[in-house]
């Protein structure tokens, strides 16, 4: 249910499990952090994450979370994995992103989404907490009040607020989304491994 694909120094994560909305399953998620982990360990510069169908993910699986999904540590592993990747990391979001999959779209280093995209993160009205890195990188993108609009009001924000908020980078039609995307990673793609891994510390506020 997870899509690796690797050309040259780019590696595409695709989540495929589009009859349900690419909803995260534990496996799925232990599939994300395993397949992060592999890309940097064997040298590739730039990470797209993306998904099959109309919907990037819908969050958890119903199922799941019956199961004790919520509570699992493979929610945190995903997006820290994705967090550690050294080169640049874009999640091409062909949909609503939801849920608990903000965590690992949080964890990206760029977002684009395409024009029908919506954004909502429905812990307060579910009675779930938020991963706990969620809020703090969620904080750190559209500020605390607008962090507290969607975690605490539980508000649905479309494509224009959440580029204008900063949650994204870029809005791009739905059949140049790879494109777009591949656009974005061309300098990184281009440059010299090191010189990508030591310009991400710096805007992560690390010594280079």
């Amino acid at each position: 249910m997870i899509k690796v694909q690797t050309a040259g120094d780019c590696c595409t994560l695709t989540l495929a499990r589009p009859d349900k909305a690419n909803a995260l399953t534990e496996t799925m998620l232990e599939a994300l952090a395993l397949a992060a982990t592999e890309a940097a360990t064997n040298g590739a510069k730039v990470l797209i994450l993306t998904g099959e169908g109309r919907v990037f993910s819908a969050g958890a699986d119903l199922d799941g979370m019956k199961a004790g999904l919520g509570l699992s540590p493979a929610w945190e592993d995903a997006s820290a994995a994705i967090a550690a990747f050294p080169g640049l990391s874009i999640a091409a979001l062909n949909g609503t992103l939801a849920g608990g999959a903000m965590g690992v779209a949080l964890a990206c280093d760029l977002r684009i989404a395409v024009p029908s995209a919506n954004f909502f993160y429905p812990v307060m009205r579910l009675g779930y907490r938020p991963q706990p890195s969620d809020p703090g990188r969620l904080t750190a993108l559209v500020g605390p009040a607008r962090a507290r609009m969607i975690l605490l009001a539980a508000q649905k924000i479309d494509t224009d607020t959440a580029l204008a908020w900063g949650l994204i980078d870029r809005i791009s039609a739905p059949e140049a989304l790879t494109d777009t995307a591949m656009s974005l990673a061309e300098a990184a793609l281009a440059a010299d491994p090191l010189h990508v891994r030591t310009l991400k510390r710096m805007t992560n506020g690390e010594k280079p």
